[in-house]
């Protein structure tokens, strides 16, 4: 049984990836800012813990991870303002990122995005830019610590069914259900071949333990 913490536990895909974590047996703690979300993530089998990721500080942060084998990043700021996009998909992951690296011996996996490349092509004065800037830098200093990290980068999200199969290095938007994406996260926790690799990822025809053991093109 693994300790499981998901940060940003009421997003729609952690309250996917929570139930297929409890049902294998592993213990979920789900972070959430808002109490009157506490009800939702119980009914995934989760338990609530109640953290403001913006604003905890790094202490706070290494004493909320004892006890904990694995953290996914799966909190996000929805765009809007990029001040508030920046201090938490940015600075509030890499905050974590190294209370993680204190703690030791911590899986990170960090839900990022598509397109999180250096050369994204996302101009300045796009309203998108704050978000495609905060996840880069945000997996770069992912891939700079010493964390047996994933990174999980799915496309275009959608709400249809999960399908349970995927394809590595999609053209195009990449559009994936939500459930798949957990089942992808799920499968990445359960497998140590994944550490170290970048996943960008859509659905296709592959089951996901199988698209997962195939090479990328960051390998």
């Amino acid at each position: 049984m693994s300790r499981v913490l998901i940060i940003g536990g009421h997003g729609k895909v952690a309250l996917r990836l929570a139930p297929l974590l409890a049902e294998r047996g592993d213990h979920v703690g789900a972070a959430i800012r808002n109490p009157d979300h506490a009800a939702d993530v119980t009914a995934t089998g989760a338990q609530p813990v109640l953290l403001d990721i913006e604003k905890l500080g790094s202490e706070d942060a290494v004493a909320a991870l004892q006890g904990y084998d694995a953290v996914v990043w799966s909190a996000g700021a929805g765009g809007g303002d990029p001040r508030r996009t920046y201090a938490i998909d940015r600075d509030a992951a890499t905050r974590w990122m190294d209370a993680a690296a204190e703690v030791g011996g911590v899986r990170f996996v960090m839900v990022s995005w598509l397109g999180s490349h250096a050369d994204h092509g996302v101009p300045e004065d796009n309203a998108f830019f704050p978000y495609a800037d905060a996840k880069w830098a945000a997996d770069e200093h992912l891939r700079a610590t010493d964390l047996a990290w994933t990174i999980v980068a799915p496309g275009t999200l959608t709400l249809d069914e999960p399908t349970g199969r995927i394809t590595l290095d999609p053209s195009g938007r990449g559009e994936v259900t939500r459930g798949d994406v957990a089942a992808v996260i799920a499968a990445v926790l359960a497998d140590d071949a994944t550490v170290g690799r970048t996943l960008r990822f859509g659905n296709g025809d592959q089951p996901i333990t199988d698209a997962l053991a195939a090479p990328t093109d960051e390998d």
